[in-house]
């Protein structure tokens, strides 16, 4: 009678992602502001970074975009640090921030180049989005916006319409399996109502005609801190593990009015899933593909590998 082993590392079988041709995780994370008394947008989007982080997004796989350089900056009375709380819970610059684009670097032409993946010819790595057909992409904009555009550094904006087209090419390039956008501005709503392209889910921090609220000063740098849509997006944040079973839908509802003070908008009609049902981790986690393989093989066949094995070991000797 023939036995049967079972023999690690021979076997074959898939884990299947969460979502049909969800493959990677990605995220883009743009502040688009300057200046000193804008250091709340430079804490809103490190929140975000340290959160994606956090949860297991790998550097290479996050684009950073900052517009300002708070923790160095010389009215900064706690250098190289950035704090979204007065209480100074959480440095959210950390040790091993890395920023893409910097200061000038952060421009609407930089933004749209790399999500429709049209850069120059030697653009490193870093500064490349490097997605594909099964990639989720996290995109967070924050900064100061209007009824239809998006400001980059009080010199230039982004329309609604831009970014709705260069998301178009993005679909038609194969470069998403699904977007998720948060948006933090004043009438962020507006930059998603031109939205066409499938897959898409849109957050935003206030509707038409309001304004985006901060949530308070720290007296140490006479500035306000933080957004209230990203304070209360990150409180929740903060309780989420990779493990989490928590969902999209749950987050959508971390800022109700009554603390956000205005009103928060939500585009899912392009969004193909049920937000109930779809972990948060498909987006601020990592997706890590795990292929098993799996056979069985005869004891007899084993033994002799394991003789042949030996007699080469011999004649090595």
């Amino acid at each position: 009678m023939i036995g049967w082993f079972l023999l690690p590392g021979l076997f074959t079988f898939s884990l299947t992602p969460a979502s049909a041709g969800h493959t990677n995780n990605w995220a883009v994370l743009v502040d688009t502001s300057r200046f000193w008394f804008n250091y709340r947008h430079v804490a809103n989007v490190l929140s975000i970074y340290r959160s994606v982080k956090r949860l297991g997004i790998p550097d290479s796989q996050i684009i950073l975009m900052i517009a300002d350089d708070m923790a160095c900056n010389p009215r900064n009375p706690r250098p190289a640090t950035v704090f979204n709380n007065a209480n100074q819970h959480i440095n959210v610059y950390g040790d091993d921030v890395e920023v893409d684009y910097r200061g000038y670097e952060v421009t609407v032409e930089n933004f749209v180049r790399l999500l429709t993946g049209r850069l120059p010819e030697g653009t490193p790595r870093s500064k490349q989005l490097l997605t594909n057909e099964g990639s989720n992409v996290l995109v967070y904009l924050t900064g100061h916006g209007g009824d239809g555009f998006l400001k980059f550094q009080d010199s230039e904006e982004v329309t609604s319409q831009e970014l709705a087209d260069a998301v178009e090419q993005m679909w038609q390039k194969r470069r998403y399996n699904e977007i998720f956008f948060i948006i933090d501005t004043c009438q962020a709503a507006s930059m998603f109502d031109k939205f066409y392209s499938p897959g898409i889910l849109s957050v935003a921090s206030s509707l038409v005609g309001e304004d985006s609220l901060s949530h308070h000063v720290d007296p140490a740098i006479g500035v306000y801190i933080i957004d209230r849509y990203t304070y209360y997006a990150l409180a929740f944040l903060e309780r989420v593990r990779p493990n989490s079973t928590k969902t999209l839908s749950e987050f959508l509802a971390v800022c109700p009015k009554r603390v956000c003070i205005s009103t928060v908008g939500v585009r899912t009609d392009l969004y193909q899933r049920d937000t109930r049902k779809v972990p948060i981790t498909d987006f601020f986690g990592a997706v890590r593909p795990v292929e098993v393989i799996v056979d069985l093989a005869p004891v007899k066949e084993i033994a002799r590998i394991f003789q042949k094995d030996e007699v080469s070991s011999n004649r090595l000797v």
